[in-house]
């Protein structure tokens, strides 16, 4: 450290906290009494909490007692879907689909958006998320919600082919008029609903103008085992393989779910010439009944990140990434019939560093090391019921709710301090949405913006 450093205040100093790191193998582990120095929004140094001593900076936080990681992401959602929680339950998916959320869904105006936006992002940065990717419509409201509240996202325009051209095309635009918007903290995708909804010509053509311009590809695709059979039936290859002969599988892809994953995709997945990656959200799939889940192992020993979601609150109630993390970890478990696997380093890896592959950040953020942005979260763990702590991993894993997060911090810069929100009106917010949600839930008219019919 050079005097003239050691003169210059820094943007963040946090303190006497528990470090989560990584070695150089990626493997997990923690760094006691540790302290985080942060400048213009990128770690600079995590060091000795003894080094800092003396040491100025524009903001201090005491974090003893707590531990620091990095930021959770979650890799697939529908932000402006938490206006939607609850609305509807106990349904197969068909009929969550067609009965209830795409008769609801053509009633959506911009401003529910905007309002369904704000709710998600105060519920993920008190929950310590940081980053999300989202897929939804009128994303150029998500984005004004994102630059307010200061988090950072991957987003994409939805568009099925049923809208014709234009929908592919207001999807592009919206990918580059965004791209790199808030400080950069807004990364942008092209966004296919998903093989079902959109077809061959339009994911071909998606494929080509993710490659022209650089840009990732986000959609749904091998969501249940239903799907990769009706697939077969009708068209004689799975979704994966749809996704292969359109050519989306050359490009950067997040592919949300694909618990329809079968063995006969994996190859193809395997040798994809882009960066491909899942987006698994459990709690959705115990919710529906769904046969499967999302194949973990098999993804990871082929080399595929597997990054944790939520999915949307229409369907998952919840935009808590702990609870995604604890339960991948033990639905794992059951599912392989081996208790050593998914273990609770592991279900942190996923959490942090797969993920960050999987929204295309890795570099960037998932880790709290020298020249990351300072994307990070402090967890308090001196309550009972994570206490006495035997092994910090299966603490944090099994132990810890989002509840236990104090403080969350995106860019160097503090979203939430001490449980006390900043950046989001959430009063506001819900007595608006309250007024507006009659007209929003409506189903009389008899419209639907798709048909589920896979």
């Amino acid at each position: 450290m050079t005097p003239s450093a050691v003169e210059s205040p820094a943007g963040l100093i946090i303190t006497g906290c528990t470090v989560l790191t990584h070695d150089d193998q990626e493997e997990v582990g923690f760094l006691d009494n540790a302290a985080v120095v942060v400048r213009d929004g990128v770690v600079e140094e995590v060091t000795d909490a003894g080094a800092v001593a003396g040491r100025t900076a524009d903001e201090w936080i005491d974090a003893r007692g707590q531990v620091a990681l990095p930021g959770l992401i979650n890799c697939h959602t529908h932000a402006p879907m938490a206006a939607l929680r609850g609305l509807a339950e106990d349904l197969p998916t068909e009929a969550w689909f067609n009965d209830v959320v795409w008769p609801v869904e053509s009633n959506l105006t911009e401003r529910d958006v905007t309002l369904g936006a704000r709710l998600a992002c105060a519920e993920m940065i008190r929950a310590g998320v940081t980053c999300f990717a989202d897929h939804y419509f009128h994303m150029d409201a998500v984005a004004e919600v994102v630059a307010a509240s200061g988090m950072r996202a991957l987003l994409g325009e939805a568009y099925f082919s049923s809208q014709g051209p234009r929908g592919r095309e207001r999807s592009l635009e919206f990918a580059l008029r965004h791209r790199g918007a808030a400080g950069g903290r807004i990364t942008t995708a092209l966004a296919p609903h998903a093989p079902y909804t959109v077809d061959d010509a339009d994911l071909a053509t998606t494929a080509d103008l993710a490659r022209a311009h650089g840009l990732p590809v986000h959609l749904h695709a091998a969501e249940n085992r239903d799907q990769t059979e009706a697939s077969l039936a009708r068209h004689g290859v799975t979704p994966v393989e749809v996704l292969h002969r359109t050519g989306i599988l050359d490009t950067d892809v997040l592919i949300a779910h694909g618990t329809g994953i079968v063995e006969s995709d994996l190859p193809l997945l395997a040798h994809a010439r882009g960066r491909t990656a899942v987006a698994t959200a459990p709690r959705g799939y115990l919710k529906f009944a769904w046969p499967t889940t999302t194949p973990v192992r098999a993804l990871r020993d082929i080399g595929v990140p597997v990054g944790l979601a939520t999915d949307g609150a229409a369907s998952n109630n919840s935009l808590d990434v702990w609870e995604s993390m604890a339960l991948t970890s033990l639905i794992q478990k059951s599912t392989e019939g081996d208790p050593r696997w998914l273990t609770a380093r592991q279900a942190l890896h996923h959490a942090t560093l797969q993920s960050a592959r999987a929204v295309g950040l890795e570099g960037s953020v998932g880790r709290i090391a020298p020249g990351h942005r300072a994307d990070l979260v402090l967890v308090d763990l001196t309550g009972p019921h994570t206490q006495p702590v035997h092994d910090l991993a299966a603490t944090l894993v099994h132990s810890a709710r989002a509840a236990d997060v104090r403080t969350t911090v995106v860019d160097g810069r503090i979203l939430m301090r001490d449980r006390r929100l900043l950046t989001v009106d959430v009063p506001g917010t819900v007595r608006e949405l309250d007024e507006r949600l009659p007209a929003l839930v409506d189903r009389g008219h008899g419209r639907r913006i798709q048909e589920y019919d896979t």
